[in-house]
């Protein structure tokens, strides 16, 4: 496997990793609107901030 190939699986698995972090950041949030029970509803909202705070502390770094 040459370097540009090697380049462009890990630029893939970047991606896809981004997108699933997306994805699961809606999901949560999508949960602590809509679920009927108040437990899942703090259950999601916890965290979906522990995710969003984990996630802003690695950009400031």
């Amino acid at each position: 496997m040459d370097i540009l190939t090697g380049l462009q699986y890990g630029a893939m698995a970047a991606g896809g990793g981004g997108l699933l972090y997306g994805m699961t950041i809606t999901t949560l949030a999508a949960i602590s609107v809509f679920a009927r029970s108040a437990t899942r509803r703090r259950d999601a909202r916890t965290t979906l901030a522990l995710l969003l705070r984990r996630h802003a502390d690695h950009d400031a770094s």
